[in-house]
């Protein structure tokens, strides 16, 4: 069997080793691609070695030249990718470094010190409002933002054919039964899930993002906020309801301030109310809706309504801060104008 002489094979050799030095000293990624390219480009040693491979007339000495020559392409390759790596971390570490800020920098001195962030005007009043009930004996209660059918509609006394669905401008999720999934249209899911997972008495409010296929206005979002109050015990009636509205008023707004409570209608509650804020000034603002579990609900929520009896209301969030804060457009508040969020530290 015919073989290559030893002088082509040194030939390979020797541009391997030479290639693979020149590979390691290479000082930078860019050094090294052009390193890389004299290597194996169509002017390298290898490439000139393998043009002459059409040369050889025997056969086996060439097949065996043409594998010499591919796998120190494969040795060169092979050592270039180690040495990006190499200089890639080194060049990232030096990035780095070049961009580190030294927060230290930023005094603690009151003098020079500087707020560089704010919370949100809702997640402020959010908070507030969960503080506020929290000291009246309440707990917090979250649930999903994508709810079943059943649990924003059918579990709260509105089934499918029931007139009270067209209140609520619903947007669908895509499932296997349509019209199965909502993005929830209030937060009052959560007062079902809350009863079939506590056991009563209950004293919860469930604070929550919400959807509707509204057009934005002054007063009115797609996408906004509500906190849900739900209390279930033996023996509370209205009266109950139409005290906490009034010591919730009083200790978020002010004492300026007062509440009242006008007869409406909601499925899920009977009797329901809407309830207003009067103003230091003597104006009224409509705030939200409340009134008692309706039997359904509570049936829904696993509750004999024989024993147990309860009340419920629920408002928007963004409403609330923009009446506390004098928000005149609702939209203001999504805008991101750092002259608007400046304000409010």
């Amino acid at each position: 069997m015919a073989t290559s002489s030893p002088s082509e094979k040194d030939q390979v050799t020797n541009a391997v080793a030479s290639g693979v030095q020149a590979i390691q000293a290479a000082s930078s990624s860019e050094d090294l691609k052009n390193v890389l390219s004299s290597l194996v480009g169509k002017k390298g040693e290898l490439a000139s070695i393998k043009a002459t491979l059409g040369k050889v007339s025997d056969i086996e000495i060439r097949k065996q030249l043409g594998q010499l020559v591919n796998d120190a392409l494969g040795q060169i390759q092979h050592a270039a990718d180690a040495r990006s790596r190499e200089l890639l971390a080194g060049e990232f570490a030096q990035q780095i470094e070049a961009e580190r800020v030294d927060l230290s920098e930023l005094a603690l001195s009151e003098s020079v010190s500087r707020r560089r962030g704010r919370m949100h005007l809702v997640t402020q009043s959010t908070e507030r409002l969960e503080d506020v009930f929290i000291g009246l004996g309440f707990q917090i209660a979250e649930g999903p933002e994508v709810e079943t059918d059943f649990y924003n509609f059918e579990a709260l006394n509105v089934p499918p054919s029931h007139p009270a669905r067209s209140m609520w401008d619903t947007l669908f999720v895509e499932s296997d039964v349509e019209g199965s999934v909502v993005l929830r249209t209030h937060t009052s899911p959560v007062q079902i899930r809350v009863m079939q997972e506590w056991p009563p008495p209950i004293y919860a409010v469930m604070p929550g993002r919400v959807f509707r296929k509204e057009t934005p206005d002054a007063t009115h979002m797609p996408v906004f906020h509500q906190i849900e109050g739900l209390v279930i015990d033996k023996g509370i009636t209205f009266a109950d309801l139409a005290g906490t509205i009034e010591s919730f008023t009083k200790a978020f707004f002010g004492p300026g301030f007062t509440s009242r409570l006008r007869p409406s209608y909601f499925p899920f509650t009977e009797p329901s109310a809407e309830f207003d804020i009067r103003r230091p000034d003597g104006s009224w603002i409509e705030l939200g809706g409340c009134g008692m579990v309706h039997p359904h609900v509570l049936r829904a929520g696993g509750l004999d309504p024989n024993e147990w009896s309860g009340f419920a209301f629920g408002f928007g969030i963004d409403r609330m801060a923009k009446e506390r804060h004098g928000v005149a457009d609702l939209r203001d508040m999504y805008s991101d104008d750092i002259r608007f969020t400046e304000q409010f530290s």
